[in-house]
């Protein structure tokens, strides 16, 4: 993925002469990054009473905006897709895609696939199937598993992609179709103007970008954490995963994709991607044939029928549903994931952005959305059906290990258990030191004034402080599902003002749009067809034709004229219409 990143970026005219490093946005970001990593040192518990209390007041005042925006931006990315504005080109007019279809599917494959499906992709649908949501009530094991399925559906699929698309849209139109800068700051230039987004409130956005994106690596790199730890006991090397082995972890993971961003080794980070993604699929293969495959390919059409069942119901669910456990639930799950998701944007925004241009709005939502929704089916069908299928045949899954542990869980029910285990360890090191890598050159991005080629030090000294955010989040949990929580609380807390950016960035999208070139030439077209018919029916009784040529019927004929849409024909290849409509 980082050379795919760097090249597309490269090729696109976004590298510089040289860095400039922003020092209000650089030195911002990273005092106060390094003010958070010492409080929580010195002060783990002090971090996380204000954190928890911090929590609930935005879960009860404001868990309602998370659940409205991310079903807003859902709305918003279908309604440009089918609109007027799904013409438009991401690049010049008549730009052809920078690259081939089956490439750029296997890319948007790859940015779908990571931690979070090796994570949840089996602690989701278990923990729904045995623990129902706020408001549900199965009557049997099959209904649990399709109310279980569509709501892993609903957090993995639509919204969490609708989300990205956003950002990714926003970024691609303004650089590619409007020549700004490569940063989030710039695509508010119709909304605030160039010296504002150039200016104070430019870098507070570009701030909350980097937070964003670093707290968001630092929840993945966690998450991570905590699964190989629970793997590194399954395996039997260590009895248990205690905090100083996920410190450990965390450290080894930080220096892995620090030396990836740092080094240049490009062939080598896209060698072991592409043999991530093969392991990824080699592991779906084997579990789809060692496990229940009958019952995985029933929960294909069972789930997606529930899913678009549920959808309004899921959509609508808040601290004021019925349920008193629901507030937690959703901190737990839904609030999470879209805070999470919106946390990645940057990053997964940017590099979708990138290998889109040529594409048209239609194409870019189109593929954006349903290419990793499916992906994501197939996944959760495969794991989350074999999960739910051995618990209800009376493996006590839940109990027998945390959430990070039960992807172990499942495995040790089928053969070649420790290959297994081994293979999902390293898929996890190598999904999170491919992306985060990525990441940290994006946040040197944002804090070098949109430079895709930022400074080493810069890259290293985001690195090492995305580690260290993450290891005094898994700190304030103290280890295990507790340490899950800690990674949940904060990472909700820091994509509250990042989601306000984004329902800006919607309407600096919007206002680009009405003004894009090609909109304007449909209306002015449209508005004088519209009073030469009038004019044609009040003059000449609706008996009359339209010609088009020249205004000065002197001015010499040009024959280098470009034979598109806003060119106009010759003299001498007059188009006729009369008051009936072209077929054409």
């Amino acid at each position: 993925m980082k050379r795919e990143t760097e090249e597309a970026f490269a090729s696109s005219g976004g590298l510089t002469r040289g860095p400039q490093t922003d020092r209000v946005v650089f030195g911002v970001t990273a005092a106060l990054t390094l003010a958070f990593v010492i409080w929580g040192a010195v002060g783990t518990d002090s971090l996380e009473n204000v954190s928890t209390k911090m929590l609930n007041g935005t879960i009860h005042n404001g868990g309602w905006a998370f659940v409205l925006a991310a079903s807003g931006f859902v709305i918003f990315s279908l309604w440009l897709a089918f609109s007027r504005y799904g013409k438009i080109t991401l690049g010049k007019e008549g730009e052809k895609p920078e690259f081939r279809t089956v490439s750029w599917v296997a890319m948007m494959f790859s940015a779908g696939m990571g931690i979070g499906l090796m994570f949840y992709g089996v602690s989701e649908p278990l923990s729904h199937y045995s623990t129902p949501p706020p408001g549900t009530d199965p009557a049997d094991s099959a209904e649990a598993m399709q109310t279980s399925l569509s709501t892993t559906l609903f957090h993995w699929t639509l919204h969490p992609w609708a989300i990205y698309a956003v950002v990714g849209l926003a970024i691609a139109y303004s650089c590619f179709r409007r020549g700004r800068r490569q940063t989030i700051s710039a695509v508010f230039t119709p909304l605030i103007g160039k010296r504002h987004a150039n200016g104070g409130v430019g870098k507070v956005i570009d701030i909350l970008a980097i937070f964003a994106t670093l707290f968001g690596s630092a929840a993945s790199l966690g998450l991570g954490a905590l699964q190989i730890g629970s793997g590194v006991k399954e395996v039997g090397w260590m009895d248990k995963a205690s905090t100083g082995l996920l410190v450990v972890i965390i450290a080894v993971l930080t220096v892995a994709f620090v030396a990836s961003a740092v080094s240049g080794v490009e062939k080598g980070i896209q060698w072991l991607s592409n043999i991530n993604m093969v392991l990824a699929g080699l592991l779906v293969l084997f579990l789809f044939i060692v496990g229940p495959t009958i019952l995985m390919l029933n929960l294909l059409p069972t789930s997606v029928g529930s899913f678009i069942g549920d959808l309004p119901q899921l959509m609508a669910r808040t601290d004021a549903s019925s349920g008193k456990d629901v507030p937690e639930w959703l901190s737990g799950w839904t609030v999470f994931y879209w805070a999470w998701w919106i946390s990645w944007t940057p990053f997964v925004g940017m590099f979708i952005a990138r290998i889109s241009r040529g594409r048209t709005i239609r194409q870019f939502v189109g593929g954006v959305i349903l290419v990793p929704s499916v992906v994501s089916l197939l996944w959760f069908a495969v794991f989350g059906g074999t999960s739910m299928k051995l618990q209800a045949d009376g493996v006590e899954l839940t109990k027998e290990a945390t959430q990070e542990g039960q992807l172990f869980g499942v495995l040790n029910e089928y053969p070649l258990a420790s290959v297994t285990s081994l293979v999902v360890m390293i898929l996890v090191g190598i999904f999170f030191v491919s992306g985060a890598d990525a990441a940290s050159i994006v946040m040197g991005t944002l804090s070098q004034k949109g430079t895709m080629e930022p400074s080493r030090m810069v890259v290293i000294i985001w690195g090492v402080l995305t580690g260290a955010v993450a290891a005094i989040m898994l700190m304030i949990g103290g280890g295990g599902d507790d340490a899950l929580e800690g990674l949940k609380n904060l990472t909700i807390l820091v994509a509250v003002p990042f989601t306000v950016v984004m329902v800006g960035l919607c309407v600096a999208l919007t206002r680009d749009l009405r003004r894009d070139p090609l909109i304007l030439r449909e209306e002015r077209g449209e508005e004088a067809v519209g009073s030469a018919v009038i004019a044609g029916h009040e003059l000449y009784a609706g008996d009359f034709e339209f010609r088009i040529g020249p205004a000065d019927p002197d001015a010499p004929v040009t024959s280098d004229a470009e034979p598109d849409d806003s060119a106009p024909e010759a003299p001498g290849t007059e188009k006729k219409i009369g008051s009936e409509p072209d077929k054409d």
